[in-house]
């Protein structure tokens, strides 16, 4: 649950530093100097640009949570039982030999969401963000019967 109010509590700043970003654009179109008329309207792109990425990672929070709750209902959810360094971080060589298994299931059921969902929690704890995404990505879009992005 504290991740959550994290989460939108950093959206909400977010959303708040693009609003005085827009206003600083709207003073700086009003000098009437080229040069800060220019600054003043790309002000006025980058609370957009900021808006859809805010919009595709909640996107992407939301879905892979919902396929969390799917599986732990039917029981496939994968245990966090993996060893820990004194630290609190995931050993590394527990989370390869589990990222191992989940790779030959996958390579077993590509087409299974939950197959890719534990392949990306294996990529999680193995510290490789981008995989994980991209695999995590890839059972949102079998799970709901959507094109499958290319690997």
């Amino acid at each position: 649950m504290g991740g959550k109010i994290t989460y939108f509590f950093l959206a909400t700043v977010l959303v708040l530093v693009f609003g005085v970003v827009a206003l600083e654009g709207v003073l700086l179109l009003l000098t009437g100097e080229p040069a800060a008329m220019g600054m003043g309207a790309v002000a006025f792109v980058l609370p957009f640009i900021g808006a859809w990425f805010l919009r595709h990672n909640t996107r992407f929070a939301r879905d892979a949570h919902r396929l969390a709750h799917a599986l732990e209902a039917e029981g496939g959810l994968p245990a966090d039982d993996l060893e820990r360094t004194p630290g609190g971080r995931i050993d590394r060589d527990a989370a390869d030999a589990v990222f191992t298994r989940r790779q030959a299931e996958t390579e077993e059921a590509p087409g299974d969401w939950r197959t890719w969902f534990r392949l990306a929690v294996a990529y999680h704890d193995a510290r490789d963000t981008p995989r994980a995404r991209k695999a995590m990505q890839r059972a949102i879009a079998l799970h709901d019967g959507k094109a499958v992005p290319a690997a």
